[in-house]
């Protein structure tokens, strides 16, 4: 570990330079920084009108794993991140 003497720095000064390195510091994180977005689920009959397809082409694209379908209690729901992500530019 190095060690670092400070000679005739005031302890104001001392903390000023604390305060700005950290201020910097927190100022880069903000410009990196990505909120987590909480997952949205779509149930088969949004997606498939949102996409304006039938029920049986979900499925068969749920099988071909285009799209990918998750679950509970029953329920198939996708989420609106794999949706997006399915979908390709031509």
């Amino acid at each position: 570990m190095q060690q670092v003497q400070f000679i005739s720095v005031k302890p104001e000064q001392l903390q000023e330079a604390i305060i700005e390195g950290v201020k910097t510091q927190l100022e880069s994180l903000k410009l990196h920084f990505q909120p987590k977005q909480p997952n949205t689920y779509l149930s088969r009959a949004e997606v498939s009108k949102m996409l304006n397809v039938s029920l049986v082409t979900l499925n068969k694209w749920n099988k071909n794993g285009k799209l990918k379908a998750v679950g509970i209690g029953g329920r198939v729901l996708y989420r609106q991140t794999d949706i997006d992500n399915a979908i390709v530019e031509l």
